[in-house]
């Protein structure tokens, strides 16, 4: 895992947005993209500080933005600001928008992998694949109205879509994944021996009431896993 630390850019009126490079030369050229949202709490972009340094550390270029669910829409306007940025900005910052994975984390899963698969989702926006972590996809989405595992019992997804767990998630219980993989069972589907905060590389502090990165090695080499998976999400083996 690396420790470069971020670009912080604006992508919207005041709403930021991390890019970590890739620190690595995976492939020659552009590197893939992977825009990763952060679950419910607010502006908690740091939290996945750790599991996005160690996605850059495979090639990737890894975009991570701040949004809030307690907005009045639930956070549709900044996760689709933030989507609509990453798509037109990605080859400045040296990627490469043919590979191109929405992915999110815990709330985030599901906004992601309902923006993937929706089928109004416009074309320019829409990514070439999508990974869902730690998620709930039985619920309407912010950003589409429509509950993701709803949409896909009724039809193929557009693009390949890879889903992790925690076998020991006691916030989002992994019976909630494999709901979406009963009806999408050609996904890849990784289950790890850890918990919520665990598939991001974090763990939970009571006394700082949000997730810090991770120290203990049975939690840093889940998250190490859980990048893998944006890796190959994006192509890279």
């Amino acid at each position: 895992m690396t420790n470069t630390r971020p670009e912080t850019v604006p992508y919207a009126d005041g709403r930021l947005l991390d890019v970590h490079r890739p620190t690595s030369a995976a492939t020659a050229g552009p590197a893939p993209v992977v825009l990763l949202w952060h679950g419910s709490g607010p502006d908690e972009r740091d939290v996945l500080h750790t599991v996005a340094q160690e996605a850059a550390g495979l090639g990737l270029l890894v975009l991570v933005p701040d949004w809030r669910s307690d907005r009045e829409d639930g956070g549709r306007a900044e996760l689709l600001a933030s989507l609509a940025f990453a798509r037109r900005n990605a080859a400045a910052y040296g990627g490469d928008p043919e590979r191109f994975v929405l992915a999110g984390w815990s709330l985030g899963g599901r906004e992601a992998v309902a923006v993937a698969t929706h089928p109004d989702t416009p074309a320019e926006l829409r990514p070439t694949a999508a990974v869902g972590i730690a998620s709930a996809y039985g619920r309407p989405a912010a950003t589409t109205g429509d509950s993701p595992l709803d949409l896909l019992a009724a039809g193929p997804s557009p693009v390949p879509i890879r889903l992790v767990l925690g076998t020991a998630d006691d916030v989002v219980p992994a019976e909630l994944t494999h709901q979406l993989h009963a009806v999408l069972p050609t996904a890849e589907l990784l289950e790890l021996p850890t918990d919520h905060a665990g598939v991001v590389m974090t763990t939970y502090s009571p006394e700082a009431g949000r997730c810090l990165p991770a120290t203990d090695p049975a939690t840093v080499a889940a998250g190490r896993q859980t990048a893998a998976v944006l890796a190959r999400a994006a192509g890279l083996a």
